[in-house]
């Protein structure tokens, strides 16, 4: 079970940041509805401090 929620949480920060860059208009790649919609940074950060708050909670389990 740790295991797979340190999957999700690493899969959830690495998503949050690629929406956080494309949100702010700072990754390009790929060409998206996402790119330089200050939404798309909001939810980014959202799922990235999810991630962040799963794999911590992985952290403290041991």
């Amino acid at each position: 079970m740790k295991l797979l929620f340190r999957i999700v949480g690493m899969a959830a920060l690495m998503i949050g940041l690629l929406w956080i860059g494309q949100g702010t208009g700072l990754v390009t790649w790929p060409a998206s509805f996402m790119v330089a919609q200050k939404q798309w940074a909001l939810w980014g950060l959202l799922l990235a401090v999810l991630g962040v708050v799963l794999l911590l909670r992985v952290a403290r389990r041991r």
